[in-house]
């Protein structure tokens, strides 16, 4: 196949203790999936079912990035999540059957230009430009999930998830907090799209999100994964 200029390369991530990386198809990410955080943004988490929007695929960039403070904004949003890696294809699976799509888990941050969201919000628009600009999605190294018995991969449903900013906890929540669980999300999301081998899914964020400013550096964790780390520069 002949192109009329050279494609780049896929976009990837790190994979925890090897030199191989994970490409990037698609990102997907859950809205409102903390109960707190639903609340924090004025939304009611008993009557809200979980929503989508996504980010393109190169919007992703590796644990140690120094990312540029965005253009376009005032307002840029810390959101730590856990990360789903997706490494096999489904569509319409259920929540039981929904592990063995698993390929990994991985710490991400959601970057939000708040007040373009905002300004989407109240106009009733799509919030593209809120969350799916250049190195919006930063994640640390993927780590592959455990398998049961039966083959299938452990779905995570509990451990700390925080965020801390110049040393300072921002964010913190424990996994089993999620609205939505993990296998619960992945049936969902399967029902509307196609899954396959490649897709990340950040899964939702606890309270506590707030500003960051250019000098500022963030670390953020997840039991049991490796963390995350950037700086806004």
């Amino acid at each position: 196949m002949n192109f009329v200029f050279q494609p780049q390369s896929p976009a990837s991530v790190a994979i925890a203790d090897s030199a191989d990386r994970f490409p990037v198809r698609r990102i997907f990410c859950v809205g409102r999936n903390y109960a707190a955080h639903a609340r924090e943004m004025g939304g009611n988490p008993e009557r809200e079912p979980p929503f989508f929007f996504t980010k393109p695929a190169d919007a992703v960039c590796d644990s140690g990035t120094a990312i540029a403070y965005p253009p376009l904004t005032t307002d840029l949003h810390h959101e730590v999540e856990l990360v789903v890696a997706i490494g096999a294809e489904g569509v319409a699976v259920s929540a039981e059957a929904a592990t063995a799509l698993i390929w990994g888990y991985g710490v991400g941050i959601d970057l939000t230009r708040r007040d373009l969201q905002a300004k989407a919000k109240a106009a009733g628009r799509p919030w593209d430009w809120a969350k799916g600009f250049d190195a919006s999605a930063p994640c640390g190294p993927l780590r592959p999930a455990q398998r049961e018995a039966s083959s299938a991969r452990t779905a995570l449903s509990s451990g700390r998830i925080a965020l801390t900013v110049n040393g300072e906890t921002r964010q913190q929540a424990d996994l089993a907090d999620l609205i939505w669980s993990v296998p619960e999300i992945i049936a969902q999301c399967s029902a509307a799209v196609v899954l396959r081998p490649g897709d990340l899914i950040f899964t939702g964020t606890p309270d506590g999100v707030g500003a960051l400013q250019a000098g500022d550096h963030v670390t953020a964790s997840i039991d049991t994964l490796p963390d995350l780390q950037i700086s806004i520069a």
